[in-house]
């Protein structure tokens, strides 16, 4: 992947997004689709990502994202394109 390809996104999910393994699924889709970043659950009940990739994988990850872990019921999420200052060399959950 390249570094004039990469975009990356910090998005905030709305709903029932906490206590149903969102965090574990979107771990394992942005494994597989090789995106790099972060998730993690905020203390109003939403879960805030920030995910770095090519627009093609951005986009299936954003359509994730809508759907969530199974259990789990989206709302609405909020996105916006960030620039892209480094990179980050795994995807993981961050706690606090």
């Amino acid at each position: 992947m390249e570094d004039e390809t990469l975009q990356q996104v910090h998005a905030v999910v709305h709903g029932r997004v906490q206590g149903v393994s969102f965090r574990y699924y979107t771990v394992l889709e942005a494994e597989r689709l090789g995106i790099m970043g972060w998730v993690r659950n905020l203390p109003d009940g939403t879960v805030e990502v920030t995910a770095q990739g090519t627009p093609d994988q951005l986009q299936a990850f954003a359509e994730f994202l809508y759907r969530g872990s199974p259990a789990a019921e989206v709302t609405h999420v909020e996105s916006t394109t960030q620039p892209l200052i480094s990179r980050f060399a795994q995807f993981s959950v961050r706690y606090g």
